[in-house]
């Protein structure tokens, strides 16, 4: 499910996910893998997004 709220946020403020991955460290293929569920996510590559973003690391977690 974060993978999907990453893509959402990035849809929402108009960034690209080509520009993320670039910022991350990962491929264009591989983030796409993430956002669309392909691929899980590893607590380093999910602070990267994180930090690229300017957002906080709870961000994209799911609320009890």
């Amino acid at each position: 499910m974060i993978g999907a709220r990453i893509k959402e946020y990035l849809s929402d403020n108009g960034i690209k996910q080509g520009f993320v991955a670039e910022k991350v460290g990962i491929t264009p293929s591989q983030m796409s893998d993430i956002c669309n569920r392909n691929r899980s996510i590893d607590c380093i590559t999910y602070y990267k997004i994180c930090k690229a973003l300017n957002v906080p690391f709870e961000a994209f977690m799911e609320e009890e």
